[in-house]
């Protein structure tokens, strides 16, 4: 009887050691940190996944641009020169549409870098949500990274982090075409007037404006890829129902998806790239 039973309850066992809906969705939200969170707001923490997966996107957009370049040729090009060589003309295309004057010789390779970077980290959302963590449970690591995820701009820290970049930019040249003087001028002087009495309400309009650039730069990038990478949760867990259906729905839905998901990630990048564009072009204009 002892032996009869055996299988039953390690079925059992099994089926109540495996986790629920939400608990695998969680689980797949959650990221490698250095240190637990406290609160929602906690500086002490470092999300480590997403630094080293944007990193890591950073190095190999360099190294594609890179070897690129290296093996451009005057004849006919090849598919990658040819790709390579759509993309550059498009985003100068763009950098002398949007910034009319000036010199475009760092801002159009900037434009470059952003779109390729940000394309690459949206791209991660193709791989399978169980990949690095079966991977790491194969290599006996999954005690050291339990959590893992590896869309960077899925976190709203690696976005605001890079819009937070943007801005800088924005004020880098607002004080190198305007002069430090003349920034501080417009600052306190548009778009309302000179007036001593306006020069508080315009220094307010001016902050919250760029306060604004900066948050929905990065808050739009973030809520996409976010809602993209949980809907590939959802789907994935159409597959774990161990029934016909539910793996077929999870074959379908997740296909469909994922090419709609290649324009989502492609435009996201081409939007954050065109803001970046938008934003330092203004910095070159006065009120």
């Amino acid at each position: 009887m002892a032996i009869e039973q055996a299988p039953e309850s390690a079925a059992n066992g099994a089926a109540e050691a495996a986790p629920t809906a939400s608990e695998y969705i969680k689980h797949h939200l959650t990221h490698f940190q250095s240190t637990p969170q406290h609160g929602v707001i906690d500086f002490h923490v470092i999300n480590m996944d997403t630094i080293f997966w944007s990193v890591l996107m950073g190095v190999i957009g360099l190294l594609l641009m890179w070897l690129a370049a290296r093996k451009v040729t005057a004849g006919v090009p090849g598919r990658f020169q040819a790709m390579v060589e759509i993309l550059v003309e498009m985003v100068e295309e763009q950098s002398k549409a949007i910034i009319t004057h000036g010199n475009r010789a760092f801002i159009a390779p900037l434009a470059l870098t952003v779109f390729v970077w940000v394309f690459l980290m949206n791209s991660m959302d193709f791989l399978p949500v169980d990949l690095f963590g079966s991977l790491f449970k194969l290599l006996g690591l999954d005690g050291i990274f339990h959590h893992q995820r590896v869309v960077p701009t899925a976190d709203l820290n690696g976005t605001l982090g890079m819009a937070c970049g943007v801005l800088a930019l924005m004020l880098y040249y607002n004080v190198k075409i305007k002069g430090l003087g003349g920034f501080v001028h417009e600052l306190f002087c548009a778009p309302f007037g000179s007036h001593p009495a306006l020069w508080i309400p315009n220094l307010g309009l001016n902050i919250i404006e760029f306060t604004a650039k900066t948050v929905s730069l990065g808050m739009r990038l973030f809520g996409n890829m976010y809602a993209g990478e949980l809907i590939f949760l959802l789907i994935a867990l159409l597959g774990s129902t161990a029934t016909w259906w539910g793996f077929g729905m999870h074959v379908i839905a997740g296909s469909i998806w994922a090419i709609f998901h290649i324009l989502i990630v492609a435009l996201q990048a081409f939007i954050f790239m065109m803001l970046t564009l938008v934003y330092i072009g203004q910095a070159h204009e006065g009120h």
